[in-house]
């Protein structure tokens, strides 16, 4: 999705030239279907070739994959998931992003965005 995101429009040959490694191009059509029928994007032919295009825009896309993890990895607890994220590993957060996440916090507290 990440590739469809950055380039707009590809082919299964674009996207396959842009993956690590050299994934067989049966495997990326393949993929590129699952991704088709789970409705996160779509196609157009064009002559014989499908050109696949996002359906879903990424901010939608990153928060259900993010509910997703959290509620198979954290129990369900947002609180666990930025424990994780700040426990011993987080030494790689900066602590600018530190300040832009206690604001993100106050500014959902303030609008009442809580359970």
């Amino acid at each position: 999705m990440d590739i469809l995101y950055r380039l707009g429009r590809a082919t299964a040959s674009e996207v396959r030239g842009q993956l690590p490694g050299d994934p067989a191009y049966s495997t990326v059509r393949a993929q590129l279907r699952v991704l088709e029928e789970k409705g996160h994007l779509r196609h157009e032919e064009q002559g014989l070739r499908y050109v696949y295009l996002p359906k879903v825009r990424r901010e939608k896309l990153q928060r259900s994959v993010l509910m997703y993890m959290i509620e198979t990895f954290f129990e369900g607890s947002p609180e666990k998931a930025v424990a994780t994220l700040l426990g011993k590993g987080g030494s790689d957060v900066s602590e600018e992003q530190l300040d832009r996440m206690s604001a993100l916090i106050e500014k959902a507290k303030k609008e009442g965005k809580r359970k």
